[in-house]
């Protein structure tokens, strides 16, 4: 079997091919191809979105490939057409957006995907967010370096916020949220979640509250986003979305910058209605010159690096690896984008 390991700087190509050698052992061809994300950032390739490299370098690699593991490399309509052994694409990501799905599934492409390989460090920085934009730890440190000393922050009007006691709402309950409401629950914080896909069993096991989202907006000191971008959740949190939160909420956003309405949050901020705002994700990446956030206040902002550990790309390297085990052994395969593509 020919295999296409196409990594990047961060799942390195060699952690892809070193995981699926280690899965099905030797005797097996590899190619190899080293895409520029992060280094360069990710775009959308002819129809498919947040993908690294080009068409062009993906059809040379594949030359005589069976399968192909990845994290960024495009695979598009043009790309599926010129790779008739193709059978299998493993992509290790949360969902295969770098993957044209229909036109996988019309060429008889598995493709499948690495569901929570990011869920605990997206977790921890985003609890790590929120902390910060409560106790102005980011933006009072910049300013000490800056050479002003923020006393006035101690004044009873200008503190923050402990978690202990706070009501804090989680917009999305999957592998990430339901983390994070773990952790905020251990800190004493009331936990809300909006999720119309959620298991209400499991929101109450995990001792948070199940509500509709404009009930989370209104009794949420902090509103922190964990949903995936679709076409419904696009914009979700809106001007009318922001007007039902209470004055001087802080707001989290570390899912897709795509959840959000940017342009009323320069004056939301400038005006206290909304406290503080700390993204890790943005609607353009990264952000232009003329960003109407950069001189807002009580902004936290970080270059999309909630998933960004080691084990995350460690693990990300053998959920993919497993699938190509499962692909060469005849099984089912575990986490399958397209299953219309095993129908006759």
């Amino acid at each position: 079997m020919r295999i296409l390991a196409a990594g990047d700087h961060f799942v390195g190509t060699g952690l892809l091919a070193d995981a699926v050698r280690a899965e099905i052992g030797a005797g097996h061809e590899f190619s190899e191809l080293t895409l520029p994300w992060p280094v360069e950032p990710f775009g959308p390739v002819a129809n498919v979105h947040e993908a690294s490299g080009t068409e062009e370098q993906v059809i040379e690699a594949l030359a005589g490939a069976e399968v192909a593991v990845t994290q960024m490399a495009p695979f598009t309509k043009q790309v599926f057409a010129a790779a008739p052994g193709l059978k299998l694409v493993s992509v290790c990501r949360g969902g295969p957006v770098n993957v044209d799905l229909a036109a996988a599934t019309e060429a008889g492409v598995a493709v499948t995907y690495a569901p929570g390989r990011n869920a605990g460090a997206a977790a921890e920085f985003a609890v790590g967010m929120i902390l910060a934009a409560m106790r102005r730890i980011s933006t009072s440190s910049a300013e000490l370096l800056g050479g002003t000393w923020r006393g006035d922050y101690y004044a009873y009007d200008q503190t923050g916020l402990e978690l202990d006691g706070t009501t804090v709402g989680l917009v999305g309950y999957g592998a990430i949220g339901a983390r994070v409401a773990k952790v905020l629950v251990a800190f004493g914080a009331k936990v809300l979640v909006s999720d119309p896909f959620a298991d209400p069993a499991r929101i109450s096991a995990d001792r948070a509250e199940l509500v509709e989202l404009d009930d989370l907006l209104r009794r949420s000191f902090v509103v922190s986003l964990h949903a995936r971008l679709t076409e419904e959740t696009r914009h979700l949190i809106d001007a009318a979305k922001l007007a039902l939160l209470p004055e001087g909420a802080v707001l989290v956003n570390t899912a897709r910058g795509g959840l959000l309405d940017y342009s009323p949050l320069p004056e939301a901020l400038r005006t206290g209605r909304l406290g503080a705002l700390a993204l890790d994700v943005y609607d353009v990446e990264p952000p232009p010159a003329d960003w109407a956030l950069r001189d807002a206040p009580n902004v936290i902002a970080t270059p999309h690096l909630a998933g960004a550990s080691r084990q995350t790309a460690e693990r990300a390297a053998s959920i993919v690896a497993a699938e190509v085990g499962r692909y060469a052994r005849g099984e089912a395969l575990a986490n399958l984008a397209n299953p219309e593509v095993l129908r006759p």
